[in-house]
């Protein structure tokens, strides 16, 4: 399953977009980025190499690199950044007219329609067959096959059902998780403005209107507020021209761009002046640019082409497949020896098999699939009931093994909202003047309301602030827009002075904004503590600039107020230039603002740590305001970095960086997947990632639990395996227990059901050798196995000891097989000790053969039953730990049945007979002598191993 297209609609050209990364159509430009193409002869050699390359394992990734689609892209992009207006011109042979129409409509025909590649779903078929190729799945319909060849009818049927049952749990599954989409529409369908030219003999230069799809590279757009960029673009002419990039970064605020400048290599991608993205956006200003790129060269393409391409194997899955196969080689190796065995013995073929299809069945785990799917989907039960929503059920699991927890700042850590912090005057002193201007400003201005005046009006009125905003009324406003990233409202109140024409009419203009701005705009500074005012100076100047820097450092965002005063008489109510008016004013002060940290966020993920979760934030906001918010939820700070330093390292400089860092700020998108790649492979970490925006989208995917928001963006939600419905660290926790609940009751099934079935088969082996008859005929054998895997349906519904579930974990490729050696002799032992006292005690009893089944079932059947209380604690099982009542009553249920078939009907027909109460007495005195070597066992394997599950 992998990302072919990202939007519904195809092009018919579009395997173009496969083997190009970039337009091809100029050589200027294939030079710069492209390595020369093979020639066409050579297309079926190459797809036939490429199909035997996907049967082998691909290229690991490690996070430290960009993919070769990138650097083509970074290349091409930087190489017109640093270019004067006519080469770039020259390579995308364009002209500064614009394209005709004739040659846009062909290369609309070369490239393909402007849309970026799209996601597309697996058909149902497919999914139903990958549900079925499971190894234990083809080992029961193996079985069963043979089952119904030798007449065995009633296992055969029994065995299609637990497939059955697997295969449809497991479809449902992915056929629900499988429909995550891009949901990127609003980037397609957009008139766009665009320059072309027409006309023979003389070319006239047209502004025409195209639909973003028929956008191709070399046409020029003009652009106002509010347009979406079409393509990557590189700008010819700009006025004004502030950009949002939010799409991108994940931070609403506003770059600068312009035409009239030209980049170095230094400088980070999205930092680039003259270079526009597509799916950014126009906030103020104007200009026309030259597109470079469309559809899947552009850098939002290619940096999502890696979507559903990134995510690491399943380390559950891959162990669990591996031990399928040691079982498959197992089972060929006894199912051979057990059926010669036989057949030397009784001399017919059709027993023998029959008899080895039997014990091949009770050597598999066949509850495995059915046990594996109801504890994920009892976790996604009880998620739910937390207010947390699994899209994939497998990932419950993954959370169970996270040990890293990499998350975005804003609204997952704070609040995402400011709060005022302090009102200071020149000299970093709190003065309430400051403050009062301020809010007459933000009380007082209509045209737009910020998320900073609603701080200051809220922090003026908790505060018991009385500054009688009905003294004054309302004259004008200059609104805010981001050239001059300030505004000013001039307000009218009655003066104490008096004229000779009567009441003399005070007003002044209050102003707040970026405090560079500010200071621009002042002639005068106030001395609130003397009540003074002075020149202002230079000195004045870098004094309060380095205040403002100062407080930014500290995580605080900064603004600064400054008013006049314009005394005028009612009778001369005359207008104000805006210009004349925002000059010669006196300069008050800063307002600071901080993002506060949630209440919840510092306890959570002190739990989390206690858990064994280490927290990580990848953040697109600046690196000092993110090391204030991280400082006081008590994540450590001595290892930061930024998404800059980290393009100038090298691949191993790389991975010890983001090994050591806690705090990396100022990433791209590209980078946070980089960051989440490399702790994955390199680091060997489980890495959940939690974030809201489009530019988290590539680490959500990649990361081994995706975790967004309800409120987050579409594509985010989309691609995300579990959703919370509130934004809070507590529910994610609720999570990590779940998961680990879920993990640790399917290791106990498959440790267990290995452990019995190995050491229970291996006894059958012996026995078959050493007696004359079979241990069990083939219907009592899987009787016996059906009875004990229904036993075990109720695994999922145990508990946990409480130092499992601090702790992540993990699967262990040597862990298994380890803990088979350790434990299946023991079981092998006392199936031993019982066929030497059923050999030497009961060998003179008439009907010994049907006694020996008998005594054979029932010790077998509570063996397994029983070595489940064994196998699932570190402490001494019914004492010091007990079992959840849901598998208490499933292993007196089975034990009961396994006791008391011998001496009913069904007994009678499955040919058992009666047992003494001498036999109990021994299975007694057995199984405590078990549970006693078996506990000196498991102690001294966790004395060497350091753990148990």
């Amino acid at each position: 399953m992998g990302l072919r297209q990202l939007f519904s609609i195809f092009s018919p050209n579009n395997h173009n977009y496969e083997n190009n990364i970039l337009p091809s159509y100029s050589p200027i430009r294939d030079n710069l980025v492209k390595s020369p193409e093979k020639s066409r002869s050579d297309v079926f050699p190459k797809f036939f190499i490429k199909y035997l390359l996907r049967l082998m394992p691909g290229k690991k990734i490690d996070g430290g690199s960009r993919t070769d689609e990138e650097a083509r892209v970074y290349s091409w992009l930087y190489a017109l950044a640093q270019s004067d207006k006519d080469l770039v011109f020259e390579y995308v042979q364009s002209t500064e007219r614009g394209l005709s129409f004739t040659e846009a409509e062909r290369r609309l025909k070369e490239n393909g329609p402007n849309v970026p590649l799209e996601y597309t779903f697996p058909s149902w078929w497919h999914l139903l067959w990958a549900a079925f190729f499971h190894p234990f799945n083809i080992i029961l319909i193996v079985l069963s096959t043979l089952s119904y060849i030798t007449s065995d009818n009633p296992n055969g049927c029994i065995l299609l059902i637990l497939v059955l049952i697997s295969v449809c749990l497991r479809f449902y599954q992915e056929y629900i998780s499988s429909k995550a989409a891009m949901k990127l529409y609003e980037f397609v369908k957009h008139p766009v403005k665009v320059q072309r030219c027409a006309g023979r003999v003389v070319q006239t230069e047209l502004l025409v209107q195209v639909d973003q799809r028929d956008v191709v590279p070399g046409d020029i757009v003009i652009f106002e507020p509010g347009d979406l960029f079409p393509g990557d673009v590189r700008l010819l002419s700009s006025k004004h021209l502030v950009v949002s990039q939010s799409s991108l970064t994940g931070e609403s605020w506003t770059t600068e761009k312009t035409a009239d400048t030209k980049e170095n290599q230094s400088t980070p991608l999205l930092e680039l002046k003259n270079i526009c993205f597509v799916g950014t956006n126009v906030v103020s200003g104007s200009g026309t640019g030259l597109v470079v790129s469309t559809g899947s060269k552009t850098y939002m393409s290619t940096m999502f082409s890696t979507i559903g391409k990134q995510k690491p194997p399943d380390g559950f899955e891959n162990g669990i497949r591996h031990t399928s196969y040691v079982l498959i080689g197992v089972m060929i190796i006894v199912m051979t020896i057990i059926i010669m065995a036989y057949y030397l013995k009784s001399h017919s073929l059709s027993e023998s098999i029959l008899f080895g299809i039997s014990v091949a069945c009770a050597l598999t785990p066949n509850m495995l699939p059915l046990i594996v799917n109801t504890s994920l989907a009892k976790g996604a039960l009880a998620m739910a009931r937390d207010r947390c929503i699994v899209k994939s059920l497998a990932t419950i699991r993954d959370m169970g093994s996270m040990d890293i927890l990499c998350m975005d700042k804003t609204g997952t850590l704070t609040m995402n909202h400011a709060i005022v912090v302090n009102h200071l005057d020149s000299w970093g002193s709190p003065k309430e003047k400051v403050l009062r201007f301020a809010f007459l400003n933000s009380y007082f201005k209509t045209d737009q309301k910020y998320p900073l005046d609603d701080a200051i009006l809220a922090f003026v009125y908790t505060n018991g602030y009385r500054f009688q905003p009905s003294k004054y009324r309302k004259i004008d406003e200059i609104s805010f827009d981001f050239i001059r990233r300030r505004v000013s409202v001039i307000l009218e109140a009655e003066s104490n002075a008096e004229s000779r024409n009567g009441l003399v009419l005070e007003r002044i203009m209050v102003t707040k904004g970026a405090l560079e701005e500010i200071m621009k705009v002042c002639s005068f500074i106030d001395h609130i503590g003397t009540g003074t005012m002075t020149t202002f100076t230079e000195e004045d100047y870098h004094r309060i600039i380095n205040i403002g820097e100062e407080l930014s450092k500290q995580g605080l965002r900064v603004i600064g107020v400054a008013m006049k005063r314009l005394e005028m008489e009612r009778s001369d109510p005359s207008n104000t230039n805006d210009e004349f008016t925002e000059s010669d004013m006196v300069f008050l002060g800063v307002i600071t603002f901080f993002d506060p940290p949630k209440d919840s966020a510092k306890q959570a993920l002190l739990r989390l740590a206690e858990k064994g979760v280490k927290a990580k934030v990848l953040t697109g906001d600046s690196l000092s305001l993110a090391v204030r918010i991280c400082e006081e939820l008590g994540i450590r700070t001595t290892n930061v970095t930024t998404g800059p330093d980290l393009e100038q390292l090298n691949q191993d400089d790389f991975h010890e960086t983001v090994k050591r860092a806690t705090v990396l700020a100022r990433l791209t998108p590209s980078q946070k997947l980089r960051v989440v790649q490399s702790l994955q492979t390199v680091g060997n970490h489980v890495v959940g990632f939690l974030g809201d925006g489009i530019n988290d989208t590539l680490a959500i995917d990649a990361a081994n639990v995706g975790i967004s928001v309800d409120s987050g963006a579409s594509v985010a939600k989309e691609f995300a395996d579990i959703i919370l419905l509130e934004k809070d660290l507590n529910v994610l926790l609720d999570g990590v227990e779940h998961g680990r609940l879920t993990f640790g009751n399917t290791m106990k099934y498959i440790k267990m059901s290995v452990v019995a079935n190995v050491g229970g088969v291996l006894s059958l082996v012996l026995a078959t050798l050493l007696l004359d008859f079979e241990p069990l005929k083939p219907r009592q054998l899987l009787t016996q196995t059906f009875l004990y895997s229904v036993g075990q349906i109720a695994i999922p519904w145990d508990k946990l000891e409480e130092d499992y579930v601090k702790t992540p974990q993990k699967w262990s490729e040597k862990g298994l097989p380890m803990f088979i050696l350790w434990n299946g002799p023991v079981c092998t032992l006392c199936d031993l000790a019982n066929l030497l006292f059923l050999c030497f005690y009961y060998v003179g009893s008439g009907s010994y053969e049907e006694f020996f089944h008998s005594a054979w079932f029932v010790e077998g059947l509570l063996m397994q039953t029983l070595i489940f209380h064994l196998i699932r604690t570190e402490k001494i099982p019914f004492i010091q730990e007990v079992a959840s009542w849901q598998v208490l009553c499933s292993t007196v249920v089975i034990s009961a049945i396994g006791i008391a078939m011998p001496f009913t009907i069904v007994g009678e027909f499955m040919g058992f007979t009666s047992l003494p109460i001498s036999y109990f007495g021994f299975l007694v005195l057995l199984f405590l002598g078990y549970f006693t070597l078996g506990q000196l066992v498991k102690r001294v394997y966790i004395l060497i191993y350091k753990k148990w599950l």
